[in-house]
């Protein structure tokens, strides 16, 4: 049994140690460019005004849904501090994933972006009301849901970013960052 063991373990820890330091961290980064960036880009895009320092009338109502609607959809009753998560809602959306994809404070950009997606999740539940079509479950044989299964993926490479850093194709590295 043993010498199956070592059949099995040589091979596989020779190939983990070429690829520990660097693989998955580099992989993470090219799998949130591919998939992820234009798509945070793109709804950020949709959230501007007439310029990038101003909001489009679409920005309250994905963002704050609810409080717009008690606002009678009107900006001008929309208070201080509701004007600024919209605008911090949509700045991050262009930000955090710029950082993730060059590499640089990836680590605190990845923990922003879970952040991102638990409160996008949460205003897609509570405040566009998503049907349990959209919501979805985990441990059922039908994996396509937006929320509970497509964000679960989105979460977990993120936290690879997280705990393993951006790898040694970043700016990170550059700068001294782990």
């Amino acid at each position: 049994m043993n010498a199956l063991l070592r059949l099995h373990n040589s091979p596989m820890d020779a190939i983990s140690a070429k690829l520990n330091p660097w693989f998955l961290p580099t992989l993470a980064r090219f799998t949130f460019a591919a998939t992820l960036l234009m798509y945070f880009w793109n709804s950020a895009a949709l959230k501007l005004g007439d310029s990038i320092f101003s909001l489009g009338f679409g920005a309250y109502g994905q963002i704050l849904p609810r409080v717009f609607e008690a606002a009678g959809y009107s900006v001008g009753n929309i208070s201080t501090l509701n004007k600024f998560i919209a605008y911090a809602g949509t700045y991050a959306e262009f930000i955090l994933p710029a950082l993730i994809v060059i590499g640089l404070f990836t680590r605190l950009a990845a923990l922003g972006m879970i952040g991102f997606i638990l409160v996008q999740s949460y205003v897609d539940i509570y405040g566009h009301m998503a049907d349990e079509t959209a919501i979805g479950s985990w441990f059922e044989r039908i994996s396509d849901s937006p929320i509970m299964d497509q964000r679960l993926f989105w979460i977990t490479i993120l936290l690879i970013l997280f705990t393993r850093g951006a790898g040694p194709l970043s700016a990170d590295r550059l700068i001294g960052l782990k």
